[in-house]
């Protein structure tokens, strides 16, 4: 069981890499207000929120403590997030405020998912 969770964790991570590599490569463009949300950062907020549920189950499955209100939390920014991205991924050009709202809560996921404990 280990080996599975170890496996959904990396690709949870790959998720988060690319919902987040996919803000980085574009903060240069901010300035330019030539921002757009691009099908990487659609996939993985997509793989993100699957990897995460996968996880939970994993780990109950597993016997081990899940803290139900850090997942929910995560869960929450997460949706939000997805929302965000779904509702403008397909526009050319994305307001500055919404792109940076979702780099934001991009990152407050991560230091909730490492520091919350």
């Amino acid at each position: 069981m280990d080996v599975l969770i170890n496996v959904v964790v990396a690709l949870h991570v790959i998720g988060i890499a690319s919902l987040l590599g996919g803000f980085l490569t574009q903060m240069k463009a901010v300035g330019e207000g030539a921002v757009r949300f691009g099908p990487a950062m659609l996939h993985g907020a997509l793989t993100m929120l699957i990897t995460g549920i996968a996880l939970v189950g994993l780990n109950q499955a597993d016997d081990q403590a899940v803290n139900n209100v850090k997942i929910g939390v995560k869960l929450a920014l997460l949706v939000v997030i997805l929302a965000l991205v779904y509702v403008k991924r397909d526009e050319e050009k994305v307001d500055k405020g919404v792109f940076m709202a979702v780099g934001g809560l991009t990152v407050a996921n991560i230091f909730i998912a490492t520091v919350w404990t």
